[in-house]
This record gives C-alpha cells, structure tokens and sequence, in this order.
C-alpha cells in the first residue's frame, strides 16, 4: 500500500509531552504572555501536522482555552483559509460532552489559531501505555471496565457527530482525551478534513495524513495505524471509516 509521499504530521513517538515542542516547530514557538486578540498565551501543549497546541487565557471570559494555532503556510493561502472557516462553522455546531468543543477562529497578526476547550488530563494513547501521571501518582494501565466506559463514551461521541453528517477521519487514541472525572473527550473532530497539505514528518503508521480534497476519490487522509480500507486505498469514505478506527482503538485498551 503507497502511502508516501503525503505523509503530515508528528507520529505517537514524535508527539511533544506538555511544555515541549518538536524541534522543526520551535522556530515559531509563541512565548508565554503573547497575545492573539483576547488570548493570552501561557505555556505550550504540543505540536504536530495540524498546527502548535497552547494552552492559553481568554482575557474577556475569563477562563482557560486551548489555542490550535494553524501552519504559517497554510494561514497564508487565502483559498484554503476560506474553505477552513467553512468547515469550522460546522464544528463548531457540535455540542456534546464527549466531544471537545470549539469556542472561536482567532486570526490577529498573520496568525491563524482555532480556540477549542481546553480538556484536562492524559490522552487515551498515554492511559493505555500507563504513562499518565496524575499528580505525583502514575496511573496504572486500564482495566475492563474503565475500557469499556471510555468505548462507551467514544462511541456516542461519533454518534451524535454522524447523525449530523460529520466524520471525524483521524480517530486514534492519541485524539482522545480521559479527564480526572472519568469524562472523555473526542480531539480535533473533522479537522482532518478542513485542514489541507502540511509538509510531511513523522512515521507512516501514527501520522495523519492531511488531503486536499478529503472526500475525493484518489486522496488519502487519516492515520495508518488506524484507517479503514477505504481510506488506505485513497476511495470515498463515510462514517464507517470512523467506526472502523474505533475498533483498533478499543482493542488497544
């Protein structure tokens, strides 16, 4: 299967843990106290194919967000800056606890950055690995039962976005986060679609890879590790791309 050249983003093992950046991106690392309209930036998050992660202060609401803020190149291409805005309408339409919202599409100073809730605790891929600390206390791996209430979770998630008509084409563990609460929260939902062409790093099986045109047939997006036939071989996908992806995610809890 040829899935090379478009290969974008950081791959599971490239994946920046809270307060560091990948080297490629430290160029335009964003320092604490910048400010993009009402955001103030506080400490960075991470970063990958879709852009830098902050979490950052909304100075007018007065609470904590997280800022993704998008590649230069692609903030600057005015044709897909419009088809992006689109697309972010639609998300943010989205309204349910198990899928992170989004509050606001900030541009300010040449920069483009999508302000999302911000969800507290390890994602789903560092649960599984049992790498999560919480506090000072490393969480042990998962057991049946919290696998099973987090696939619970995933899967009314992705109901209630395909009863809208809204596939997210990127689901992985490493898009999933688990909150102190036991609450989870589905990432970056449909952003893979209203993102386009990133330069490519990373490793094939863990890194998402953006199209241009995602619904067409020829065009291949998501991640390796995760992707339905159908998007591997570059065809039309539908929902059931995603509830494909599900089932390599539950099987690795």
């Amino acid at each position: 299967m040829k899935l090379l050249p478009r290969l974008a983003g950081v791959g599971r093992g490239k994946l920046s843990r809270p307060g560091e950046v990948p080297r490629g991106a430290r160029n335009r690392l964003l320092t604490p106290a910048t400010k993009l309209g009402p955001y103030e930036i506080a400490a960075p998050l991470g970063a990958g194919g879709m852009g830098e992660v902050y979490r950052a202060r909304d100075t007018k609401l007065n609470r904590d967000v997280a800022l993704k803020v998008l590649p230069e190149a692609f903030a600057k291409d005015t044709e897909r800056m419009a088809r992006f805005r689109r697309e972010a309408q639609v998300l943010a339409s989205l309204n349910h606890p198990n899928i992170a919202t989004i509050h606001d599409l900030e541009e300010s100073n040449g920069t483009c950055a999508l302000v999302m809730e911000l969800v507290e605790g390890p994602t789903l891929a560092e649960r599984i690995r049992g790498s999560a600390d919480v506090g000072a206390v490393r969480e042990p791996p998962l057991h049946l039962d919290e696998a099973l209430h987090i696939a619970k979770q995933i899967a009314e998630g992705l109901e209630y976005a395909h009863e809208r008509g809204i596939i997210h084409r990127d689901l992985k563990p490493a898009n999933v986060k688990v909150r102190p609460d036991g609450t989870v929260k589905i990432l970056d939902f449909g952003l893979a679609k209203a993102l386009e062409e990133t330069p490519a790093t990373g490793t094939v099986s863990d890194s998402p890879t953006i199209s241009a045109a995602a619904t067409r047939e020829g065009m291949i997006l998501g991640t390796a590790a995760y992707m339905s036939p159908e998007q591997a071989r570059g065809k039309t996908v539908d929902r059931r791309c995603d509830i494909w992806s599900f089932g390599p995610c539950f099987s690795r809890c």
